[in-house]
This record gives structure tokens, C-alpha cells and sequence, in this order.
């Protein structure tokens, strides 16, 4: 069976794991991450990654910290593969819109370049912002 043939290969979260481990390549090996989250079978983060398996919800808060990423940004991409958008939905109706901490540090460099004034989202704003990211 082909990566592609998979069905959780295309989810956010596989190909986020995928990138993350990549990235964590020069300091710690899939293996390691695998044993740090706390998997039993260590072939289970090939098998998420790859997307022939879920990740487990309650698997979440261990795996973000071994994949060394935002816990929160993680449990979202978690809600999204495992189909459960509604309570995505209802976590934004009761607390808000879920920030991650990279999110935060963004909003207070805007605070603190516009010297906290709460600036309007401008066209010319939004195309700078675009342009970072190379849309």
C-alpha cells in the first residue's frame, strides 16, 4: 500500500508530523520523539505520520511536546483528522478563537509597533502580510 493510498495521508496532521520530524531530525530521531510521546509501539508515529492511522486525542498533549510544537495548534489538527470540526466549532463559540503561541507573539508585535493604537487591517496591510508568505 502506497503512502498516498492511505486514508489519513492527505490530513493537515500527518503532513504536519511529517515536517515537524523532519525538522527535529538534527537533534533527535523519529524513534526518539516516538518513546518521548510515549508510544508503546514506536512504529505507531510511522503509522500516524504516513496517515494509515489517527492519532489518538488523549495521545495529543504528549506528542506535541515531543514534536516540540504549540499543544494547542496540535489538538486543533487532531480535531480536524479525527472529523470532529463541530467541536472545533464549539470550542470557538465558548472560549474564543484558539490562538497558538506563535499567533500571540505576532498580535503583540502588532501591539507594539502601532504603539498599541489598534490599527484597522488595511489592503496595503493584509498585501504586506501576504507578501511575507509569498502569497
Amino acid at each position: 500500500m502506497t503512502k498516498k493510498s492511505y486514508p489519513h495521508a492527505d490530513t493537515r496532521l500527518a503532513k504536519f508530523i511529517d515536517r515537524r520530524i523532519l525538522e527535529l531530525a538534527p537533534k533527535k530521531s523519529q524513534r526518539d520523539i516516538a518513546v518521548e510521546a510515549g508510544f508503546v509501539n514506536v512504529n505507531m508515529l510511522s503509522m500516524i505520520k504516513a496517515g494509515a492511522s489517527k492519532l489518538a486525542l488523549d495521545r495529543v498533549p504528549a506528542l506535541a511536546q515531543a514534536l516540540e510544537t504549540d499543544p494547542r495548534h496540535f489538538l486543533l489538527l487532531a480535531l480536524e483528522q479525527a472529523g470532529l470540526e463541530t467541536v472545533q466549532g464549539a470550542i470557538a463559540d465558548i472560549i474564543g478563537t484558539v490562538l497558538t503561541a506563535n499567533e500571540v507573539a505576532w498580535l503583540q508585535e502588532l501591539r507594539d509597533a502601532s504603539d498599541g493604537t489598534d490599527p484597522r487591517l488595511t489592503q496595503r496591510a493584509r498585501a504586506a502580510i501576504r507578501g511575507i508568505f509569498g502569497k
